[in-house]
């Protein structure tokens, strides 16, 4: 007879296989942005939540599915987050001030984290991997989304939005990883990628800065 369906504990609410489900992937998502997405493993989950690691296995028999399911997850959530962000912007211009501003401030630096852990342990997991090239995907077709806007508003110029999208994330996520390294934040480098974008999108000298101050104000009044 098999033992996983039992509660391990005395005391413990037999949970519908949708909530227990739930559970673990929560559970998850507190190991990743506590320890890492390394930290999620049957045990540690199981001990998050209370369980066997035996109940754990029944609902999710792969660790690294779990493992790419939580990137995801949390990747895709701050995709979201951000789009909120802009959404009050009064221009493309100033929406990309502020996206420069929020993706290079310590408030990400949680998630640049899981960034870096999925970048390394991609490279031995497949579905990791596949994981991290979706939400990669994402996320450039999200700044580049913008930039077409702004290109069709006549805000700037951009031959290539999809390369110039490519090359602002990669500028970012090269400082943010930098900056978790040595234990700080990349925000006092936000000026470098302001220029960059201003440079590729045929924009004036310093317009970026300027309109996030200006968006930041407005906000505030």
């Amino acid at each position: 007879m098999s033992t996983v369906q039992s509660e391990p504990r005395p005391g413990a609410r037999r949970k519908s296989p949708a909530d227990r489900a739930a559970e673990i992937a929560g559970a998850a998502r507190e190991i990743a942005l506590a320890d890492g997405l390394a930290g999620i493993t049957l045990r540690g989950v199981a001990a998050r939540i209370g369980v066997t690691p035996a109940l754990v296995s029944h609902y999710q028999p792969s660790m690294d599915v779990l493992v790419a399911d939580t990137f995801g997850a949390i990747v895709s959530a701050e995709i979201g987050e951000v789009a909120e962000e802009l959404a009050a912007s009064p221009s493309t211009v100033a929406a990309l001030g502020t996206l420069i501003d929020s993706l290079l401030g310590p408030e990400r630096s949680p998630v640049t984290a899981l960034w870096l852990d999925a970048w390394s342990l991609g490279r031995r997991t497949p579905a990791l991997a596949v994981e991290v090239g979706v939400q990669m995907d994402a996320w450039q077709a999200f700044v580049s989304g913008h930039l077409r806007s702004g290109v069709a508003a006549g805000e700037f110029t951009a031959a290539d939005p999809d390369a110039v999208a490519w090359q602002l994330l990669g500028i970012i996520d090269g400082l943010n990883a930098h900056a978790i390294v040595r234990y700080g934040h990349a925000g006092s480098l936000r000026g470098l990628v302001r220029t960059v974008a201003e440079h590729e999108l045929g924009l004036a000298a310093g317009v970026l800065g300027s309109t996030t101050r200006t968006s930041t104000n407005s906000s505030l009044n």
